[in-house]
Protein backbone atom coordinates (compact mmCIF):
# COMPACT_ATOMS: atom_id res chain seq x y z
CA UNK A 1 0.00 0.00 0.00
CA UNK A 2 1.50 3.14 -1.03
CA UNK A 3 2.04 6.33 1.61
CA UNK A 4 -0.61 9.02 0.57
CA UNK A 5 0.28 11.94 -0.73
CA UNK A 6 1.39 15.19 0.67
CA UNK A 7 -0.09 17.31 -1.58
CA UNK A 8 -4.30 17.97 -0.57
CA UNK A 9 -5.98 20.57 1.20
CA UNK A 10 -9.51 20.95 2.77
CA UNK A 11 -10.89 24.39 2.34
CA UNK A 12 -10.53 27.13 5.37
CA UNK A 13 -13.37 28.76 6.72
CA UNK A 14 -14.52 31.73 5.81
CA UNK A 15 -12.81 31.56 2.30
CA UNK A 16 -14.87 31.76 -0.21
CA UNK A 17 -13.35 30.84 -3.15
CA UNK A 18 -10.83 28.23 -1.83
CA UNK A 19 -11.19 24.26 -3.21
CA UNK A 20 -10.16 21.14 -1.72
CA UNK A 21 -8.01 18.78 -3.73
CA UNK A 22 -6.05 15.79 -3.24
CA UNK A 23 -2.92 14.84 -5.43
CA UNK A 24 -2.68 10.91 -6.30
CA UNK A 25 0.14 8.73 -7.39
CA UNK A 26 3.90 8.70 -7.22
CA UNK A 27 5.37 9.21 -10.36
CA UNK A 28 2.50 9.46 -12.70
CA UNK A 29 0.07 11.65 -10.57
CA UNK A 30 -3.66 13.06 -11.24
CA UNK A 31 -5.33 15.65 -9.28
CA UNK A 32 -8.51 15.49 -7.99
CA UNK A 33 -10.71 18.42 -7.07
CA UNK A 34 -14.07 18.27 -5.12
CA UNK A 35 -16.29 20.89 -6.09
CA UNK A 36 -19.49 22.81 -4.37
CA UNK A 37 -22.56 23.82 -6.51
CA UNK A 38 -22.21 26.48 -8.66
CA UNK A 39 -17.70 26.10 -8.36
CA UNK A 40 -15.74 25.79 -11.42
CA UNK A 41 -12.10 24.46 -12.49
CA UNK A 42 -10.43 25.43 -15.68
CA UNK A 43 -8.07 22.85 -17.08
CA UNK A 44 -6.06 22.16 -20.27
CA UNK A 45 -7.64 20.46 -23.25
CA UNK A 46 -6.85 16.83 -23.03
CA UNK A 47 -6.17 16.83 -19.12
CA UNK A 48 -9.34 15.22 -17.82
CA UNK A 49 -9.13 11.78 -15.84
CA UNK A 50 -12.85 11.29 -14.83
CA UNK A 51 -15.94 13.64 -13.45
CA UNK A 52 -18.98 13.03 -11.60
CA UNK A 53 -22.17 12.91 -13.44
CA UNK A 54 -22.98 16.45 -11.99
CA UNK A 55 -19.86 18.03 -13.33
CA UNK A 56 -21.04 20.17 -16.62
CA UNK A 57 -17.79 21.08 -18.61
CA UNK A 58 -17.97 23.78 -20.87
CA UNK A 59 -14.83 24.71 -24.00
CA UNK A 60 -14.25 28.25 -23.76
CA UNK A 61 -12.06 30.40 -25.80
CA UNK A 62 -8.60 31.57 -24.01
CA UNK A 63 -7.73 30.74 -20.30
CA UNK A 64 -11.46 31.08 -18.69
CA UNK A 65 -10.23 33.11 -16.01
CA UNK A 66 -13.57 35.35 -16.57
CA UNK A 67 -12.79 38.03 -18.12
CA UNK A 68 -15.98 38.76 -19.98
CA UNK A 69 -15.74 42.81 -19.44
CA UNK A 70 -12.99 42.76 -21.81
CA UNK A 71 -15.60 41.13 -24.74
CA UNK A 72 -14.00 39.86 -28.11
CA UNK A 73 -11.08 41.73 -28.11
CA UNK A 74 -9.70 40.71 -24.82
CA UNK A 75 -10.74 36.98 -25.01
CA UNK A 76 -8.77 36.90 -28.48
CA UNK A 77 -5.75 38.88 -26.50
CA UNK A 78 -6.20 35.82 -23.93
CA UNK A 79 -6.18 33.37 -26.70
CA UNK A 80 -3.24 34.64 -28.16
CA UNK A 81 -1.13 34.50 -25.21
CA UNK A 82 -1.82 30.62 -24.90
CA UNK A 83 -1.25 30.43 -27.99
CA UNK A 84 2.91 31.77 -27.83
CA UNK A 85 3.37 29.64 -25.34
CA UNK A 86 2.81 26.50 -27.21
CA UNK A 87 -1.06 25.91 -25.73
CA UNK A 88 -4.25 25.27 -27.67
CA UNK A 89 -6.81 28.17 -27.90
CA UNK A 90 -8.78 26.66 -25.79
CA UNK A 91 -9.09 25.54 -22.08
CA UNK A 92 -12.12 23.33 -20.67
CA UNK A 93 -14.34 24.80 -17.36
CA UNK A 94 -15.97 22.16 -15.08
CA UNK A 95 -18.91 23.26 -13.31
CA UNK A 96 -20.97 21.96 -10.61
CA UNK A 97 -24.27 21.97 -11.18
CA UNK A 98 -25.62 19.36 -8.76
CA UNK A 99 -26.34 19.40 -5.13
CA UNK A 100 -23.43 18.29 -2.67
CA UNK A 101 -20.18 17.62 -3.39
CA UNK A 102 -18.97 16.84 -6.86
CA UNK A 103 -15.33 15.64 -8.45
CA UNK A 104 -13.26 16.08 -11.13
CA UNK A 105 -9.77 14.87 -11.97
CA UNK A 106 -7.23 15.80 -13.74
CA UNK A 107 -3.82 13.99 -15.03
CA UNK A 108 0.02 14.99 -16.17
CA UNK A 109 0.66 13.89 -19.71
CA UNK A 110 4.07 13.00 -18.79
CA UNK A 111 5.90 11.44 -15.89
CA UNK A 112 6.77 13.90 -12.75
CA UNK A 113 4.50 15.87 -10.44
CA UNK A 114 1.81 18.03 -10.08
CA UNK A 115 2.50 21.19 -7.56
CA UNK A 116 -0.50 22.64 -6.19
CA UNK A 117 0.69 26.65 -5.57
CA UNK A 118 -1.87 29.41 -3.73
CA UNK A 119 -1.23 32.31 -5.96
CA UNK A 120 -2.16 34.48 -3.01
CA UNK A 121 0.54 33.18 -1.02
CA UNK A 122 3.46 33.94 -3.21
CA UNK A 123 2.14 37.29 -4.53
CA UNK A 124 -0.41 36.36 -6.83
CA UNK A 125 1.91 35.75 -9.67
CA UNK A 126 4.66 32.46 -10.58
CA UNK A 127 6.85 32.63 -13.60
CA UNK A 128 6.78 28.77 -14.94
CA UNK A 129 8.15 26.70 -18.03
CA UNK A 130 5.50 27.45 -20.93
CA UNK A 131 3.86 23.98 -20.51
CA UNK A 132 3.30 23.46 -17.04
CA UNK A 133 -0.27 24.81 -16.46
CA UNK A 134 -2.68 21.59 -15.81
CA UNK A 135 -5.50 23.36 -13.98
CA UNK A 136 -6.56 26.16 -11.89
CA UNK A 137 -9.38 27.13 -9.88
CA UNK A 138 -12.13 29.79 -12.30
CA UNK A 139 -9.97 32.67 -12.38
CA UNK A 140 -6.79 32.01 -12.65
CA UNK A 141 -5.17 33.83 -15.81
CA UNK A 142 -2.27 32.22 -17.92
CA UNK A 143 -0.60 34.80 -19.53
CA UNK A 144 3.00 35.15 -20.98
CA UNK A 145 6.36 36.57 -20.02
CA UNK A 146 9.31 37.74 -21.99
CA UNK A 147 12.76 37.23 -20.69
CA UNK A 148 14.22 40.88 -20.71
CA UNK A 149 17.55 39.91 -21.65
CA UNK A 150 18.57 38.32 -25.20
CA UNK A 151 20.85 36.09 -24.03
CA UNK A 152 19.00 34.59 -21.32
CA UNK A 153 16.13 34.49 -24.49
CA UNK A 154 18.28 32.43 -26.49
CA UNK A 155 20.38 29.84 -23.97
CA UNK A 156 18.05 29.94 -21.21
CA UNK A 157 16.48 26.63 -21.69
CA UNK A 158 12.83 28.22 -22.27
CA UNK A 159 13.61 30.11 -24.63
CA UNK A 160 12.14 34.10 -24.71
CA UNK A 161 8.61 32.81 -23.58
CA UNK A 162 7.46 31.68 -20.31
CA UNK A 163 4.09 30.95 -18.95
CA UNK A 164 3.11 33.42 -16.15
CA UNK A 165 -0.32 32.29 -13.85
CA UNK A 166 -1.98 35.48 -12.17
CA UNK A 167 -4.36 35.47 -10.24
CA UNK A 168 -4.89 34.48 -5.69
CA UNK A 169 -6.55 30.77 -6.22
CA UNK A 170 -4.91 27.68 -6.34
CA UNK A 171 -3.22 26.29 -9.36
CA UNK A 172 -1.60 23.13 -10.53
CA UNK A 173 1.54 23.01 -12.82
CA UNK A 174 3.26 19.73 -14.01
CA UNK A 175 6.80 19.22 -13.60
CA UNK A 176 9.36 16.47 -14.99
CA UNK A 177 10.59 14.14 -11.83
CA UNK A 178 10.76 15.20 -8.60
CA UNK A 179 10.01 18.92 -7.38
CA UNK A 180 12.26 20.31 -4.60
CA UNK A 181 11.43 23.89 -3.71
CA UNK A 182 14.23 26.66 -2.58
CA UNK A 183 14.11 29.57 -0.74
CA UNK A 184 16.40 32.04 -1.50
CA UNK A 185 17.86 34.77 0.39
CA UNK A 186 18.44 38.45 -0.60
CA UNK A 187 21.37 37.99 -2.57
CA UNK A 188 21.86 34.61 -2.62
CA UNK A 189 22.74 32.86 -5.75
CA UNK A 190 21.99 29.49 -7.16
CA UNK A 191 23.15 27.72 -10.44
CA UNK A 192 20.87 25.62 -12.03
CA UNK A 193 20.58 23.22 -15.08
CA UNK A 194 18.46 25.28 -17.50
CA UNK A 195 15.79 22.49 -18.67
CA UNK A 196 15.69 21.93 -14.82
CA UNK A 197 14.37 25.07 -13.89
CA UNK A 198 10.63 24.78 -13.46
CA UNK A 199 9.07 27.82 -11.64
CA UNK A 200 10.55 31.08 -9.71
CA UNK A 201 8.44 34.44 -8.37
CA UNK A 202 8.86 37.74 -9.99
CA UNK A 203 11.21 38.97 -7.51
CA UNK A 204 14.15 36.26 -8.30
CA UNK A 205 16.32 37.29 -10.80
CA UNK A 206 17.05 34.96 -14.08
CA UNK A 207 20.07 35.46 -15.91
CA UNK A 208 23.19 32.95 -17.06
CA UNK A 209 26.17 31.97 -16.12
CA UNK A 210 28.96 30.49 -18.30
CA UNK A 211 29.47 26.14 -17.01
CA UNK A 212 33.26 26.59 -16.88
CA UNK A 213 36.10 25.87 -18.92
CA UNK A 214 36.35 24.68 -22.28
CA UNK A 215 36.75 21.33 -20.96
CA UNK A 216 33.90 21.95 -18.75
CA UNK A 217 31.79 22.92 -21.90
CA UNK A 218 33.17 20.61 -24.68
CA UNK A 219 33.21 17.20 -22.85
CA UNK A 220 30.75 17.88 -19.69
CA UNK A 221 27.71 17.27 -21.62
CA UNK A 222 25.85 19.87 -19.44
CA UNK A 223 25.60 22.92 -22.34
CA UNK A 224 26.88 26.28 -22.22
CA UNK A 225 25.25 27.86 -19.61
CA UNK A 226 23.75 27.23 -16.13
CA UNK A 227 20.57 29.21 -14.83
CA UNK A 228 21.75 31.85 -12.56
CA UNK A 229 18.84 32.67 -10.24
CA UNK A 230 19.39 35.43 -7.25
CA UNK A 231 16.81 35.85 -4.67
CA UNK A 232 14.91 37.04 -2.72
CA UNK A 233 12.37 34.21 -3.73
CA UNK A 234 11.36 31.14 -4.43
CA UNK A 235 12.55 28.48 -6.82
CA UNK A 236 11.30 25.48 -7.85
CA UNK A 237 13.73 22.31 -10.06
CA UNK A 238 12.85 20.17 -11.54
CA UNK A 239 14.56 16.70 -11.75
CA UNK A 240 13.58 15.72 -15.02
CA UNK A 241 12.46 18.11 -17.57
CA UNK A 242 10.63 16.39 -20.21
CA UNK A 243 13.32 17.08 -23.21
CA UNK A 244 15.98 15.44 -21.13
CA UNK A 245 13.70 12.09 -20.94
CA UNK A 246 12.67 12.64 -24.81
CA UNK A 247 16.64 13.03 -25.25
CA UNK A 248 17.67 10.45 -23.99
CA UNK A 249 15.05 7.96 -24.98
CA UNK A 250 16.02 9.42 -28.60
CA UNK A 251 20.05 8.94 -28.08
CA UNK A 252 18.91 4.99 -26.29
CA UNK A 253 17.56 4.08 -29.67
CA UNK A 254 19.81 5.74 -31.99
CA UNK A 255 19.07 6.10 -35.82
CA UNK A 256 19.04 2.63 -36.46
CA UNK A 257 17.05 1.23 -33.27
CA UNK A 258 19.94 -0.20 -31.24
CA UNK A 259 21.91 1.53 -28.07
CA UNK A 260 23.32 5.27 -27.62
CA UNK A 261 25.55 5.72 -24.82
CA UNK A 262 26.69 8.93 -26.20
CA UNK A 263 24.75 11.41 -23.88
CA UNK A 264 25.18 15.02 -24.44
CA UNK A 265 29.08 15.46 -25.42
CA UNK A 266 31.05 16.23 -28.57
CA UNK A 267 31.94 12.88 -27.93
CA UNK A 268 29.06 11.30 -28.61
CA UNK A 269 30.47 9.67 -32.17
CA UNK A 270 33.48 8.16 -30.84
CA UNK A 271 31.51 6.92 -27.76
CA UNK A 272 29.85 4.59 -30.53
CA UNK A 273 32.52 2.89 -31.53
CA UNK A 274 34.12 2.47 -28.08
CA UNK A 275 30.52 1.52 -26.58
CA UNK A 276 29.92 -1.14 -28.83
CA UNK A 277 27.19 0.77 -31.09
CA UNK A 278 27.84 0.35 -34.57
Amino acid sequence: MTSPSPWQHHRKAGVADDIDFEIKGQELQFVEIELDPGESAVAEAGALVWKDGAVGMTTVFGDGSGGSDGGFMGKLLGAGKRLITGESLFTTVFTHHGQGKARVAFASPTPGAILPLRLADYGGTIICQKDSFLAAAKGVSIGVHFQRRIMTGLFGGEGFIMQRLDGDGWVFVQMGGTVVERELAAGEELHVDTGCLAAYTPSVDFDLVTAGGVKSVFFGGEGLFFARLTGPGKVWIQSLPFSRLAGRMLAAAGSRGGQNRGEGSVLGGLGDLIGGND
